[in-house]
């Protein structure tokens, strides 16, 4: 996981959900920040949005118990380059 990426990933639940920031760290399961199902789901749009990638609904399902932070970033960072290797190719 690259640091910068959870630095994001956290940004975004502090400024964007009003989730407490020492609620927040790599270990941390969606399911316990606090959030509905739908604010899950928008949740991963913004840092989708953030990135600018999709990650494919197969990889994530935010409402599956277990997911954590860390592993949306791994995620995020999967897509991330994923997205530079076809940026690459088609440049």
């Amino acid at each position: 996981m690259n640091p910068s990426t959870f630095a994001a990933v956290s940004a975004v639940l502090v400024e964007q959900f009003r989730v407490d920031a020492a609620a927040v760290g790599p270990q941390v399961a969606l399911d316990q920040l606090g959030l509905d199902s739908l604010a899950l789901m928008e949740f991963v749009f913004a840092v989708e949005d953030r990135f600018d990638v999709r990650i494919p609904e197969d990889r994530l399902d935010p409402r599956q118990a277990g997911v954590t932070l860390g592993q949306l970033a791994h995620l995020l960072d999967e897509a991330i380059a994923a997205k530079a290797s076809r940026d690459v190719v088609s440049g």
